[in-house]
């Protein structure tokens, strides 16, 4: 880590996600109004074809004509989940406002939201506002947050495998890549869950990796308590450095007990809505590595909020970084610029969040970290002529 990167996060530190703009312009050493015009002309959703069905791309547009983009997910479990009725949304939020009303424009700072918990909806603004504001000053998000870091250590996310064989070829050929570490997602057979297979699994995935190899370990929230208590001493006796989601995160009372049972650390926050809510699972001792979804929880902004939290407690956070490169890019931006984070999580197989659209590839390098990249905004390059050629329809 450079001196550079610690003395700029010193600098900027917390107070960029309150004053996003004025840390751009520092960052870059001019004042906020000499700034492109950063008023808000134009919201867009991309239909485009991915090589899986359609995908939606969001596009927030300024006067200046810089454009900030996210995808527009359709895969978590929210209260308020739905992005189909992003683009009328963000039009009636966006109108006659400017990418420098930033943190007004996705503050949770309502009692409705604060009860139920961020709108998908402003999460995706509040994202396609940092692209496009890291664009305007050329330079990546996690420069104007204050950069703490320019690697980030990954660990290889897997799929739901079917077999124990799978899980243990895998680890293999991670190895292989350049992975130090792997972290498995238990198979869900019929779509539901076998505690005692995944047991087969994490025994079988150790003697396979060797007893030096950082392994974790993700049901995804699935056990009862007497099965993650099962399950948990398996682990811990392997020496898996991190027990994510073991029972649903609702059942706090049951974390408090598996974090004070068990050293593994427990990791907790994927299924937690709003920013506001984490102050009870950390007051009472229901985690011990605090992780957080941008999507749920009011983008980058809400992210970097949480982040800070865990950070004052002493403790380290971990986003989810599991999906495509949108989803890569937005969790990165946030670890590479905290000092209470470890890891970066990779999807495998490698190039399975790849799109045909984006120029950038996440990989793993051969010493087991990814390197940022120095693209400003998310650092998620658009290839304009394969958008175009997979676009479907524009919706303005």
């Amino acid at each position: 880590m450079s001196d550079s990167l610690v003395s700029r996060r010193g600098f900027l530190g917390a107070a960029a996600v309150a004053s996003p703009a004025l840390a751009a312009a520092q960052a870059v050493g001019v004042k906020p109004n000499d700034l492109p015009n950063l008023a808000i002309k134009e919201v867009r959703v991309y239909n485009v074809r991915n090589g899986r069905g359609t995908e939606r791309i969001a596009g927030v547009i300024t006067e200046s004509g810089i454009e900030g983009n996210y995808t527009l997910g359709d895969r978590y479990w929210h209260p308020n989940w739905s992005n189909q009725g992003w683009l009328e949304y963000a039009r009636r939020a966006l109108a006659r406002k400017s990418v420098l009303d930033l943190p007004a424009l996705t503050a949770q700072w309502i009692p409705e939201q604060r009860r139920l918990g961020q709108l998908s909806y402003a999460s995706a603004i509040d994202n396609c506002l940092w692209d496009a504001l890291g664009k305007a000053v050329n330079l990546p998000v996690y420069r104007i947050l204050g950069a703490y870091r320019d690697k980030v250590r990954a660990y290889a996310s897997t799929q739901h495998h079917a077999t124990v064989e799978a899980f243990v070829n895998e680890v293999k050929l991670i190895k292989e890549q350049g992975f130090t570490a792997y972290k498995i997602h238990p198979p869900s057979p019929n779509g539901g869950h076998d505690y005692k297979l995944d047991i087969e699994v994490a025994k079988a995935v150790r003697k396979a990796a060797g007893d030096d190899f950082t392994l974790l370990n993700d049901p995804v929230g699935v056990y009862t308590r007497e099965e993650a208590f099962k399950v948990g001493r398996v682990l811990q006796d392997l020496g898996y450095v991190a027990y994510e989601d073991p029972i649903p995160t609702k059942d706090i009372e049951g974390l408090v007990q598996l974090t004070q049972a068990f050293d593994i650390p427990i990791h907790i926050g994927e299924f937690i809505f709003s920013p506001y809510d984490y102050a009870e699972y950390i007051r009472r001792g229901a985690m011990d590595v605090v992780r957080f979804i941008v999507d749920n929880v009011g983008g980058i902004t809400g992210g970097m909020k949480i982040a800070h939290t865990a950070e004052l407690f002493g403790m380290e956070c971990a986003p989810h970084n599991w999906g495509g490169p949108f989803d890569h890019a937005v969790h990165f931006q946030c670890e590479l610029a905290m000092p209470n984070n470890v890891w970066f999580e990779m999807t495998v197989p490698q190039g399975s969040s790849d799109r045909p659209y984006v120029v950038d590839k996440f990989r793993v390098e051969k010493d087991g970290y990814v390197h940022a990249s120095a693209k400003p905004g998310l650092g998620v390059e658009l290839d304009r002529a394969a958008l175009e050629k997979g676009t479907v329809s524009i919706d303005r």
